[in-house]
Parts: C-alpha cells; sequence; structure tokens
C-alpha cells in the first residue's frame, strides 16, 4: 500500500494577504468520517481562522466535505468548529500576541506527519494594499527574469 501524500491542503492566499511573523504545527482533533475525508483531499482552508477561546485554539471555517458514503447514524457537519492541539507555552505566546493590534492567526497547510492530520498555523499580521501590489510586481519580475534567461540561453 503506497503511503498517503504529505500534503492535505495548503492556503495560499495566507502568504498573500498576511506578513508571517512566526508558525507553528498543531494537531487537529477530528471525528472519524473527517479523516476518511482528509485521505480524499476533500479539505479547504482558505476561509479558515483560528482563535483563542478558554485556553484552547479553534479552527474555525475550515470545510471538510463529507464522503457520500458515511454511515447513516451520523450527521456530519462540514463547517463545525474543530479544537487545535497546542502545548501550553505555545498558546501563551499566541495569546499574548494576538492582543497586540493587527496580529491574527491563519492556517497555512494541512498535512500528514506520522500518520497523524496537522495544521500548520502562522502568527500573522495583515498586509496593506500598497505591499501586495509590490509582492505582485516582484513575483513578475522574477517569472520576466526567468524567461529572459531561458531566452538568452536557448539563443
Amino acid at each position: 500500500m503506497a503511503a498517503p501524500p504529505r500534503q492535505i491542503a495548503q492556503n495560499k492566499k495566507a502568504r498573500f494577504d498576511y506578513h508571517i511573523e512566526d508558525e507553528f504545527e498543531a494537531g487537529i482533533e477530528l471525528e472519524g468520517w473527517e479523516v476518511k475525508a482528509l485521505r480524499a483531499g476533500r479539505v479547504n482552508i482558505k476561509e479558515s481562522h483560528v482563535i483563542i477561546h478558554h485556553g484552547e485554539a479553534w479552527l474555525i471555517g475550515a470545510r471538510i466535505t463529507p464522503l457520500p458514503e458515511v454511515s447513516t447514524h451520523i450527521t456530519p457537519d462540514p463547517t463545525r468548529t474543530r479544537r487545535l492541539l497546542l502545548h501550553k507555552h505555545q498558546l501563551r505566546t499566541l495569546v499574548g500576541k494576538t492582543q497586540q493590534k493587527g496580529y491574527t492567526i491563519v492556517p497555512l497547510d494541512m498535512h500528514w506527519s506520522r500518520g497523524r492530520a496537522k495544521v500548520q498555523i502562522a502568527l500573522a499580521k495583515g498586509k496593506k494594499k500598497v505591499d501586495k501590489r509590490h509582492d505582485i510586481k516582484e513575483k513578475d519580475w522574477q517569472r520576466q527574469k526567468q524567461r529572459l534567461i531561458k531566452e538568452k540561453n536557448q539563443g
């Protein structure tokens, strides 16, 4: 049996919308049908975010679409709030930083680590429109530069 791919889902928009300050790997509390859906790749974390409530981290807005063959005695909720499992010192760091103005916690990706689903979360600060424009220009310039190098090498 082949090993499942390490990466489950990625939130590319997070790196575009936010300056990433610090990253953490958190476990995620899942139900059985959710694990099966993750193995099938039926997850979307683009519109999700993390909050700290009563000393626990919660993933809100992540959509895990159930497989059609889910048991009849379970009523799956694709967008339910899921608890993230972090160490106390990581939680304290996140609580301290998110109380400062402009900081938030966003999920970057979801992946497998030793057979367990993990969420890579980041302490982030929102980008201004000017910063986003600069990133787009930089990306375009890198693409143009690669094109020019390729043309020079071929001709």
